[in-house]
């Protein structure tokens, strides 16, 4: 006896919507992407799609919101795995770092690549969803980082006055940015010495330093 399909629910139908608009967002940009072709990469119709959401602007709102809240969760999820215990301060920001960057090349990655297509037509992103991705995302987790900073610095091993512009320094200094060829991403040598002289530097200006002999020295972090 053949097993029937069980048909579609609306949940399941919403989820298809959301991912399908993602991967043509993250490809095509939020201009060009189109609800037909959105409706055919979920396996829905344009019909379904309007069911769910008002027009393209708040399906858009909708996949920015879910995508940027599953990144954060798993940036704070990184900074309290590496940066609660410390035990050695230099070796568990490098590991921070390259988990961070890990990320980039998760099945996370769609997410990234609608962030470059954001910021290529920033003009034409509708202001409500730009807020939306700032809060849920980069503005939470750098709260997150520079509370996480603030305590390590209460520890005595770090001199820090203003906490959100460490988190700043420190993000800028492990970013994928500073790879000479974005393939790097997939080299662990290339991004390992990239996010350790990241760090020397990060540590070379908020590390706790003491005189010696005159002269002021870090304290071994």
């Amino acid at each position: 006896m053949t097993e029937r399909k069980k048909p579609v629910g609306q949940p399941d139908k919403r989820r298809a919507i959301t991912a399908g608009a993602l991967t043509l967002f993250a490809r095509d940009g939020y201009t060009r992407a189109g609800l037909d072709a959105i409706a055919a990469e979920a396996g829905v119709s344009n019909r379904t799609i309007y069911n769910h959401f008002t027009d393209k602007a708040e399906l858009f709102q909708a996949v920015m919101q879910e995508s940027t809240q599953r990144v954060a969760d798993t940036m704070v999820d990184i900074i309290d795995r590496h940066l609660t215990k410390i035990i050695d301060l230099e070796s568990d920001l490098i590991d921070f770092g390259l988990a961070w960057l890990g990320v980039l090349t998760s099945d996370l990655a769609p997410h990234f690549a609608l962030i470059r297509q954001i910021n290529a037509e920033i003009e034409h992103i509708p202001p409500a969803a730009l807020q939306l991705w700032q809060q849920t995302g980069p503005g939470r987790t750098r709260c997150e980082l520079a509370e996480r900073l603030r305590r390590i610095a209460e520890r005595g091993v770090l001199t820090i006055d203003d906490p959100a512009r460490a988190a700043g320094h420190l993000m800028l200094l492990i970013s994928a940015d500073n790879l000479t060829d974005r393939a790097d991403l997939h080299n662990e040598n290339a991004l390992r010495e990239m996010v350790a002289a990241g760090v020397s530097t990060f540590l070379y200006g908020y590390a706790k330093r003491t005189v010696v002999g005159g002269r002021d020295a870090a304290d071994g972090a």
